[in-house]
C-alpha cells in the first residue's frame, strides 16, 4: 500500500470533480480525523489515517483490502469509479437525477435511465456532467453520465436515454465475486 503519485491523484481528482465539484477537499479534511487515499493492487482506496497506521503491520502479499475502495486504475492508468464509493459521494454531489420508481428497477440492472423514467433532475446540469442517481425517496441507487443538459431533457421524446449508466447498488449482486 502506497500514497498515489501526482499523475495518479490528478486523474482521480479530476473523476471525482464530475461528481462533487470543489467538495472533493471535504473528503480529505472531515471533522472526524484526517483521511487519505491509498493505492493497492490497482485499486484506491479511502482510508482514516488511524487506521492506515494499524495496517502498516500487515505485510503487503497478505493484506486484501483496508478502507472503502473509491475505484481502480485501469491498464491504460484512467480511473474507474467503483459502486462502493457511492455513500462518500451521493452527499456532496453537486448534479442528481431521480428516478420513478418503475425505473428504479430498469436501472439496479445495469440499464440507462430513459426519459420516461426520470422524476427531476437538478437545474443547469449539462450534458456529460457526472450524475449521482437517487430514488424518489432519496435514496442513492447510483451514479452516471448526463446524456442530455436539463433544457435538453424536457424538449427530447420519451424513449430517449438522459443518463448513461456507469456504476449502481445492484452491481453488489452481479459482480460480488470482483468487488473489494
Amino acid at each position: 500500500m502506497r500514497p498515489l503519485t501526482e499523475d495518479e491523484t490528478k486523474t482521480m481528482f479530476e473523476k471525482l470533480s464530475k461528481y462533487i465539484g470543489e467538495n472533493i477537499k471535504l473528503l480529505v479534511d472531515r471533522p472526524d480525523g484526517t483521511y487519505c487515499f491509498r493505492l493497492h493492487n490497482d485499486r484506491v482506496y479511502y482510508i482514516s489515517e488511524k487506521i492506515l497506521k494499524l495496517a502498516t503491520n500487515i505485510s503487503r502479499e497478505k493484506l486484501v483490502s483496508v478502507g472503502t475502495c473509491f475505484g481502480k486504475f485501469t491498464k491504460t492508468q484512467k480511473f474507474r469509479l467503483h459502486i462502493t464509493a457511492l455513500d462518500f459521494l451521493a452527499p456532496y454531489a453537486k448534479f442528481k437525477v431521480w428516478v420513478k420508481p418503475g425505473a428504479e428497477q430498469s436501472f439496479l440492472y445495469g440499464n440507462h435511465v430513459l426519459k420516461s423514467g426520470l422524476g427531476r433532475i437538478t437545474e443547469n446540469t449539462a450534458q456529460y456532467q457526472g450524475v449521482v442517481v437517487y430514488s424518489m425517496a432519496d435514496v442513492p441507487l447510483g451514479f452516471g453520465v448526463a446524456a442530455k443538459s436539463t433544457q435538453e431533457c424536457r424538449r427530447v421524446d420519451p424513449m430517449s436515454i438522459v443518463v448513461f449508466h456507469q456504476a449502481d447498488i445492484g452491481e453488489y449482486i452481479r459482480s460480488e465475486d470482483t468487488l473489494t
